[in-house]
């Protein structure tokens, strides 16, 4: 009888909580002030970018993203998100995996470090390279002995862009790490793999989504950063201008067709990450 009475429970439909006890005209009225929000500030300034872009038609705005500086500018936006992101997630990898698998002293301070970007203004970022880099800095004598260059030079901006994309991988990956535990790692090692191949084999596979997740994040901050690289760039046009440097300039200039044209190109990348991102959590949640 108690096994019959168990089953009769266990085949009652569970309810929503927060569904049932919220009147209706509540949950509309919640979904219109979310979406409208959405639509105000976020979907009305990305259509008033393009069509703004595209105001004096399709010859200037082409004309404005072909243009030396600008084609410039995009160019070094593009090597610097490739030389950061990349090694942002080898650190990623390195320091989730460091916390999550391994127990050592230390290890708060670690990930307060690692924290650290998400708290500190980009301006301060860029500061510190300056401190550090510059010809009066801390380094800068013997930078210049060196004759090596790296405030207002690709150097800097690669440093800058590092620091504050640094925590984006590893955040995403370690509470991954941390909810999926090390019972997988140590069945293979036990089983006689090496750690290398249980990292390849094991772990990677496991992390996959998370990591692409932290991947993309990087990435969309790589290229859209503006107040550390402000700071160590030295807006020198044509070289050491990036995407969202050359906007800047453009509209202070008053060539606001041409500024709204290269901010048209990164809000195109805005929304294929956004859809990158939601095929991968879709992605995610299915595997």
């Amino acid at each position: 009888m108690a096994g019959h009475v168990s089953l009769q429970y266990s085949t009652v439909p569970q309810q929503n909580p927060i569904k049932d006890s919220e009147p209706r005209w509540v949950r509309w009225a919640l979904i219109i002030v979310a979406l409208s929000f959405l639509c105000l500030f976020l979907v009305l300034p990305l259509a008033a970018i393009f069509i703004k872009a595209f105001e004096k038609g399709v010859p200037v705005f082409l004309a404005a993203i072909s243009d030396p500086d600008a084609f410039a500018a995009i160019k070094l936006t593009a090597i610097i998100a490739l030389i950061a992101v990349p090694l942002n997630a080898i650190f990623g990898v390195a320091a989730a995996w460091a916390v999550t698998k391994f127990q050592f002293k230390g290890k708060s301070l670690l990930i307060t470090v690692i924290d650290l970007p998400f708290a500190i203004s980009p301006v301060i970022a860029g500061l510190v390279f300056i401190l550090l880099f510059s010809a009066h800095g801390l380094f800068g004598q013997w930078l210049l002995d060196h004759n090596i260059k790296i405030i207002f030079a690709v150097p800097g901006i690669v440093l800058a862009t590092l620091l504050v994309t640094l925590p984006f991988v590893a955040r995403e990956l370690i509470p991954l790490m941390q909810t999926q535990g090390t019972s997988d790692e140590e069945a293979s090692l036990t089983l006689g793999a090496s750690g290398w191949k249980t990292f390849w084999l094991v772990t990677l596979p496991n992390i996959k989504w998370g990591l692409l997740y932290g991947i993309i994040l990087c990435s969309a901050r790589a290229i859209g950063e503006f107040g550390a690289v402000s700071v160590v760039s030295g807006h020198i046009r044509g070289m050491t201008n990036t995407m969202p440097l050359h906007i800047e300039i453009l509209y202070n200039e008053y060539q606001f067709s041409a500024a709204f044209a290269v901010a048209s190109l990164m809000s195109l990348f805005a929304i294929i990450t956004l859809i990158i991102k939601n095929v991968i959590e879709w992605k995610a949640k299915k595997s």
